[in-house]
């Protein structure tokens, strides 16, 4: 590692934790490898919900997770050190972490970072690991969703809603639902593959999802929930699946407190309820999680989809790109939920 400096600079939060404006680009020590390791010179990182939380202090880190904001990256391997896949120095490539993303130096397992493709640039790159792999995660490894499924996705504007619309079409959904809080994000969910979305705030969703279906009281409309919201929709996505269902929580952002809940269709119509965060699993999990995704022909379809062959393959939608120097406005455009895709940031 003689070529690389023993301190870079990294996004830091004044004080440990903080609002927005508590963010600053300060200095702090390059990370030392270990075995099995490479080090990457990042050029771009996604920003994820996780990250704001983390800020504030409410999203627990992993056992040995970086401290430094960050889950995703595209960059540059500059060292390695006795690694069981082959990296060489020069290689581009984009990746999942644990953390420490927000940096301009980042060190990974090797099996958690792929080539990058030269059909990609640095930020639709930095774009697919979180959204494509939870969204991958959720639906193949969790609700093991199988062809004829009718899926829902909540918030699916989001990057990770957006990558499941996509992901649900290419595994042989039936029908693929989506709930998104504007028309505009309602009418950019149904372009990128969704059957019907549904504005969650201007008509009751569950009510709008059965009458759509034609599904009769108490049957249930789909096989498939996803869910990021958590309690408010908690009773409602119990009520929406079908005999058999499977409901995958991956968030929150409604509260994590249910008051009062019905929960006879999970004993009558055999329910299956699963929770799961990406980052809190083993690293071995994430690597195989990452290479499974090629090996399912995830990321020959997103390179088909960045070409423009077909409206059949994955787009990597990206909202707004920003410099790290304005990083407090990244995730000010996050916190007040503007964006549709994903929220990329640059290091210079």
């Amino acid at each position: 590692m003689s070529s690389v400096p023993s301190t870079m600079r990294a996004v830091q939060i004044k004080d440990g934790t903080g609002p927005s404006s508590s963010l600053f680009i300060g200095e702090t020590e390059v990370p030392q490898l270990q075995d099995d390791q490479v080090l990457v010179k990042i050029q771009a990182f996604g920003l994820n919900r996780m990250d704001l939380l983390q800020r504030e202090g409410h999203y627990p880190l992993p056992p040995g997770a970086s401290p430094i904001l960050g889950v995703e990256f595209s960059g540059t391997v500059v060292a390695t050190k006795n690694t069981k896949t082959s990296w060489n120095v020069g290689q581009e490539v984009f990746g999942l972490a644990t953390g420490g993303a927000y940096a301009e130096y980042i060190r990974v397992p090797s099996s958690m970072v792929l080539e990058k493709p030269k059909e990609l640039d640095w930020v639709q790159a930095a774009a697919i690991p979180e959204n494509f792999l939870t969204a991958f995660q959720a639906l193949r490894h969790l609700a093991e969703m199988k062809q004829g499924d009718d899926v829902l996705i909540h918030a699916g504007a989001s990057g990770v809603g957006l990558a499941a619309i996509q992901l649900a079409r290419a595994f042989g959904a039936n029908k693929v639902f989506a709930t998104a809080g504007s028309e505009e994000k309602v009418q950019f969910c149904q372009q990128m593959g969704a059957n019907k979305c549904i504005n969650y705030k201007s008509e009751d969703w569950a009510e709008a999802l059965a009458n759509e279906t034609g599904a009769k009281a108490g049957a249930g409309s789909v096989d498939v929930i996803m869910d990021f919201v958590g309690a408010p929709y908690f009773e409602k996505n119990l009520a929406s699946l079908k005999r058999d269902g499977r409901l995958v929580l991956q968030g929150f952002m409604g509260g994590s407190k249910v008051k009062e809940l019905n929960i006879g269709p999970l004993l009558f119509k055999r329910l299956r309820v699963e929770g799961s965060t990406l980052r809190s699993r083993s690293l071995e999990y994430q690597g195989d999680l990452v290479q499974g995704f090629v090996r399912e022909k995830g990321l020959e379809r997103l390179i088909s989809g960045c070409s423009g062959q077909g409206d059949d393959h994955h787009k990597i939608v990206i909202h707004k790109v920003y410099s790290w120097k304005d990083i407090k406005d990244a995730h000010d455009e996050m916190e007040a939920n503007k964006n549709i895709g994903k929220i990329i940031v640059t290091v210079d």
